[in-house]
This record gives structure tokens, C-alpha cells and sequence, in this order.
């Protein structure tokens, strides 16, 4: 990260003072770069000692440690909680210690607490107190959001009494059970799905892994976006079962709904079914079969009948409705992630500027765009100039209404920016 002092604390280290927050090492300090065995601390967890570079970055509070940034290569199987130290053993706070990851640390503590089934608890109850709050009333939200959460590598949604959870690195994987007992308990859960089937768990050495692991859960639960309501399959639909992250924006959709409404990329219907109960038709374009059969059940459930259902590829539809020459008086872009890494960066502009420019040739003066992007690697100013070239290309004079996030119960953790992904902007045809 560039932001941040990141000569804090360096004058210290010069003058052999102990930084902001590290206690006396229990040893005498010594250096640790040829070591592999690491040495236990008083609490019995093995130490692991990073450079003056990790330890700027931990002072800044960025929650990962990359292997280069390690002084040495500690002979650890992967997943241990670990005490973090510098080269000179001054304890700096506690971490998962992960083997086959380029994410060596993922910092869980700067104090020197147990990391135990208290820990562990209270981390539960801290993040959800934190969605009782912003989300009152509510009983479908995001629970656990990693690190944002303080809970690196775990991902647990609440859908009324179920729950649905990620665990990503081995640390909880290998506290899987310990973690199901807790959920379960503090929501008096009936049922917990292990959601598991994520292609970052390679990155740990993890196979995928999906079923419930905790109670019974049915084959679809039930909740509700605002005035609508919806049904998510906790084990075959996306993510968790669903795009919890969009559920405030697909409400704030509704208020902007008009006329002939447009909504592609539609999955289950989050957007469309808000369109529907304001404007006079909605088009509602979904690639996949058995997911368009979900838009179709969903909106005859609410008694939408003003929903069309297209199965098509997105790209494909607004491409021809423009040669149609086709109007709308409101679209919504909501697109799967188009860059998992930054070689796919290109590409991805290119093709997010190509169906925001047919959108925008798509809508009548006065019309609104709702735009989201869920790449991180594309952040918020590069998705913004796109739009403008994108609307210059079009020659359409566009307002910027609202820009968006994740809803409340996905904090973003200001020292991590991978937490702040998602992008979404209101836009108006002038």
C-alpha cells in the first residue's frame, strides 16, 4: 500500500528502541534469517520474524504479509496462529501462518491475546453487532467479511435461520468445526452450508469442498429486498447462495426505475424484480437457462407479470438492440468480474466500456444507467474514466448521480483496498 508513514518507526529500529506497541521479546534477540525452526514464545506458538519492510506494513495495518517479507523460512506445516516478531524478536501482535501461500501472515491481533475459542467467539459477536446496528430488523446479511472482520479467511452470510460460510486457508479450515459451533450457536442456527467451492483455496493447497456441515438446510430460503422477495439456493447458487453485496443497490434501483426498464446480466433477478415494481417493463437478460427459470419463478412469486425474461449473451442483445434501434428509460449493467488478475486488466476495460457505450446508446434523454463493477483489479477512478470515454464515444452528456458500494455489512477495511471491490454508479442521460 502507498499510503500510510512508511518511515514510521524506522528511526526507532535505528535507535534499538522498541516500536509503537511491541513488548520486550522473552529471549534474548537474535538474528532470524537462517533459521528454520522456529522458537516458541512464552505462550507456546512458534515466532515468526519479518523484515523492516513487513514490519512497515504491519504498522500501517495492512493485514497480509507477503513471503518476501519473512526473515527466513520458518519449517511450519501451514495454518498455526503464530506470534509475529521483528528481527530482533520485539513482538509485534499475532497472525495464520500460511505454507503454500504468496500471503505468508494474515494478521489476527497487534495485542498478545490467546487465539482461542474466546477469541473466536468474540470476533462473532463484534461483526455481528456491527450489522444489528446498520441493519436493523434485518436477518439476511453478510456476517463475516475476512479480514474486513478481522477474521482472515472466513466468509459466513446469514439467510434468516441458515447460514452459508467460505473457509479459505488452511488456518480455518482447520478450525472448520471449532468455527460451525460457534456460528451455530450464536444464531441459533438450524442449519450451516459449507460453501467451500472456490478456486482461491488452491492457492493454499485446498481442495473445493460444498454440503452442509451443520443441521438441515432446505433446498432453497427464502428472504427479502426491500418489498420483494427472493429465494437462494444455498448449495448450487452463486457465492454463498447469492450477491448479498448487491442487495442495497438493488433496492436503490427501484427509485430510479422508469418506463421501458433493461436489466442484463440479470442472474436470479436482484435488479429486474426492483424494476419491476415502479417501471412499465422490464427485459430481464440472463445467460443461464436454470437461472432465468429462478427470474421467472421469482417475479410470478412478487405477481410481477411485467417481466420478460430473454435467455441471451448480454454483449449479444445490446449489440442488436442498438442495431434495432431500441430504446430504454432505464438499464442496469450488473456483469460477473471480467479480471482475476492484472494481465486481464485491458481487457476487462474493453469490455466494460462496450456495454456501457451500448447502454448508453440505449437510453432515451433523461434515462438512467446503473453501472457496477466487481473487479477489484479495475478500481474505482479507472471504472470512472472508462464510463467518460465511453460516453464520449456515444456523444451523450451524462450526469453522475450516486457513486456506490457494497452494502453495510460489507465493510471495507481502510488498510486493505481489496476490500473495497465492488463499484456501482447511477448515471443520467441528459
Amino acid at each position: 500500500m502507498k499510503r500510510g508513514d512508511m518511515k514510521r518507526g524506522g528511526g526507532d529500529m535505528k535507535r534499538g528502541r522498541p516500536q509503537h506497541g511491541a513488548r520486550k521479546p522473552s529471549h534474548k534477540p537474535e538474528t532470524f534469517s537462517d533459521r528454520t525452526t522456529p522458537k516458541l514464545g512464552p505462550d507456546g506458538l512458534p515466532e515468526v520474524a519479518i523484515t523492516r519492510r513487513g514490519v512497515e506494513r504491519w504498522q500501517r495495518g495492512h493485514p497480509w504479509i507477503y513471503r518476501a517479507d519473512l526473515a527466513g523460512d520458518p519449517a511450519l506445516q501451514g495454518g498455526e496462529a503464530v506470534r509475529v516478531v521483528d528481527t530482533r524478536g520485539w513482538f509485534l501482535g499475532k497472525a495464520f501462518y500460511s505454507k503454500v501461500s504468496k500471503i505468508s501472515l494474515r494478521a489476527l491481533s497487534s495485542e498478545d491475546v490467546a487465539i482461542d475459542r474466546d477469541f473466536f467467539a468474540q470476533r462473532i459477536a463484534q461483526a455481528d453487532a456491527l450489522r444489528r446496528r446498520a441493519l436493523p430488523g434485518e436477518d439476511t446479511y453478510r456476517v463475516i467479511h475476512g479480514e474486513a472482520d478481522l477474521l482472515p479467511g472466513l466468509v459466513v452470510d446469514r439467510y434468516g435461520d441458515y447460514l452459508s460460510a467460505q473457509f479459505l486457508v488452511k488456518a480455518t479450515e482447520e478450525r472448520k468445526e471449532l468455527l460451525a459451533d460457534l456460528l451455530m450457536a450464536h444464531f441459533k442456527a438450524k442449519g450451516l452450508m459449507n460453501r467451500s467451492d472456490v478456486s482461491v483455496r488452491a492457492l493454499e493447497g485446498l481442495e473445493p469442498q460444498k454440503g452442509v456441515i451443520r443441521g438441515e438446510v432446505p433446498a432453497t430460503v427464502g428472504y427479502a429486498e426491500g418489498l420483494v422477495q427472493l429465494h437462494a439456493d444455498l448449495l448450487g447458487g452463486q457465492k454463498t447462495g447469492t450477491f448479498l453485496d448487491q442487495r442495497e443497490n438493488h433496492v436503490m434501483a427501484s427509485q430510479y426505475a422508469q418506463g421501458e426498464a433493461l436489466d442484463c446480466f440479470s442472474y436470479v433477478g436482484g435488479f429486474a424484480l426492483q424494476l419491476a415494481t415502479r417501471a412499465q417493463r422490464v427485459t430481464a437478460v440472463e445467460i443461464s437457462d436454470a437461472a432465468a427459470a429462478q427470474i421467472r419463478a421469482n417475479a410470478q412469486a412478487n405477481r410481477l407479470g411485467n417481466v420478460e425474461v430473454v435467455v441471451a449473451n448480454a454483449f449479444d442483445f445490446l449489440r442488436d438492440a442498438v442495431d434495432e434501434g431500441r430504446k430504454f428509460d432505464t438499464i442496469v449493467l450488473d456483469p460477473p468480474s471480467f479480471a482475476k488478475n492484472k494481465d486481464a486488466i485491458d481487457a476487462a476495460v474493453r469490455g466494460y466500456k462496450e456495454i456501457n457505450l451500448r447502454a448508453l446508446q440505449l437510453l432515451r434523454p433523461g434515462g438512467i444507467l446503473i453501472t457496477a463493477s466487481c473487479t477489484y483489479h479495475v478500481d474505482e477512478a479507472m471504472f470512472e474514466d472508462m464510463l467518460e470515454s465511453a460516453a464520449a464515444d456515444a456523444k451523450r452528456r451524462v450526469q453522475i448521480i450516486e457513486r456506490r458500494g457494497a452494502g453495510k455489512d460489507h465493510p471495507v477495511l481502510l488498510s486493505l483496498r481489496e476490500t473495497r471491490y465492488l463499484k456501482c454508479f447511477v448515471l443520467r442521460v441528459l
